[in-house]
């Protein structure tokens, strides 16, 4: 398989100028370049800009794709939108980081698969994730806590220090973790989030508030009257300006923060989280191996009725002298071995498969076949 890299960089709050789109040019010769986007791809060679720099002058969001696992989603805000105290908790190793400029805040989550099966274009796009930016910037931290929840089962894999386990904690524990939007729910497939870690970290979540993304004119009157009289100069002044087309977002991310989901305390430490998704994966396999083995015993007692029609099913089979005839007959032989042991009956089972051998010993492909799994 050839190298494969996908980049693609999105502008969200305002069109690259004309000189910002030729320095981008100066990186690629070959990407497509918008007044709101970078968009290449990488077969050898690679980027010649560092991400991390291109986030921080000219994008809002940043996805990266690889065919050897890496999955990478960089996100800016505005520094009024989401605190960095706030952030910091939920920062692990070199899977989620953060940290601010001048005028904005960063966020860089990766996850790392080298094992994992790869479709060249199935992940390719922003579309889905770019999302959660805007549910970030009005206080719901569910995306951050599905990144944790990523960066935990890395370290879990990678960490062989079980002190450490015992004395990390779990970030406080956002509402709605049971009920996620559908940008988080692709955030969580991007991440490769276990979905028993995240069971068990929803059994401590509350259900998210209820609110529309649209709020009304009876909503926002109360709020706005208890914005101070400088609070509001300062915010018409700004619209005035009109060089800040996040101004709206911001205003409703303070008008509602008193209303903001709510988070509870995490857990003493992340090993307790592991724990209870330990619990959960058990009880789920566990029942789906009931299932299963219901499903079975199901099977083998409608077989065992209907053993006649198998029996001449088999001898129509041997009649071909085919060897994929064979090979089907001795295959419904074991089955039908199971079925008749399943009903107590291999007494039966044993005296038709004995005169079955008799009546074809000088097939010796056919009697190959029954000796080798155990049809004597």
């Amino acid at each position: 398989m050839s190298e494969y890299q996908y980049y693609e960089f999105q502008s969200l709050d305002r069109p690259l100028s004309r000189g910002e789109q030729d320095q981008l040019r100066a990186l690629s010769s070959r990407a497509r370049i918008t007044a709101t986007s970078f968009t290449n791809t990488y077969n050898w060679g690679d980027l010649r800009g560092n991400p991390r720099h291109l986030v921080e002058h000219y994008f809002d969001a940043h996805l990266y794709v690889t065919n050897w696992g890496t999955h990478r989603l960089m996100l800016r805000l505005p520094r009024q939108a989401l605190a960095l105290p706030t952030v910091k908790p939920y920062c692990l190793d070199d899977h989620i980081d953060a940290w601010t400029t001048r005028t904005h805040l960063l966020l860089d989550l990766t996850s790392e698969d080298e094992g994992g099966d790869w479709i060249e274009g199935a992940d390719d796009s922003l579309a889905a994730l770019i999302g959660v930016r805007d549910e970030l910037a009005t206080g719901d931290l569910r995306p951050l806590y599905l990144a944790w929840l990523s960066a935990l089962a890395a370290w879990e894999l990678e960490d062989d220090d079980d002190e450490e386990y015992l004395s990390f904690p779990e970030p406080p524990v956002p509402a709605g973790l049971g009920e996620l939007t559908a940008p988080q729910r692709a955030l969580a497939d991007f991440l490769r989030v276990d979905a028993d870690l995240l069971a068990a970290a929803a059994q401590a979540s509350p259900a998210a508030p209820k609110k529309s993304a649209n709020p009304t004119k009876k909503e926002l009157v109360p709020l706005i009257a208890t914005l101070s009289e400088k609070e509001k100069d300062d915010l018409l002044l700004r619209l005035a300006l009109g060089t800040e087309p996040q101004l709206r977002t911001e205003l409703l991310h303070r008008l509602r923060g008193t209303t903001a989901q709510a988070r509870v305390p995490g857990r003493p430490s992340a090993a307790h989280l592991l724990d209870a998704a330990h619990t959960l994966r058990t009880a789920r396999r566990q029942h789906t191996e009931h299932e299963r083995a219901e499903a079975r015993a199901r099977h083998l007692t409608a077989l065992v009725r209907e053993a006649d029609s198998a029996w001449q099913r088999i001898e129509a089979h041997i009649a071909t002298k085919k060897t994929t005839a064979y090979d089907q007959a001795v295959a419904l032989l074991g089955e039908l071995r199971d079925a008749y042991a399943h009903a107590g009956r291999d007494a039966e089972f044993r005296q038709r498969l004995s005169r079955l051998r008799e009546d074809y010993q000088r097939r010796p492909g056919l009697i190959h076949r029954l000796d080798h799994n155990g049809l004597r």
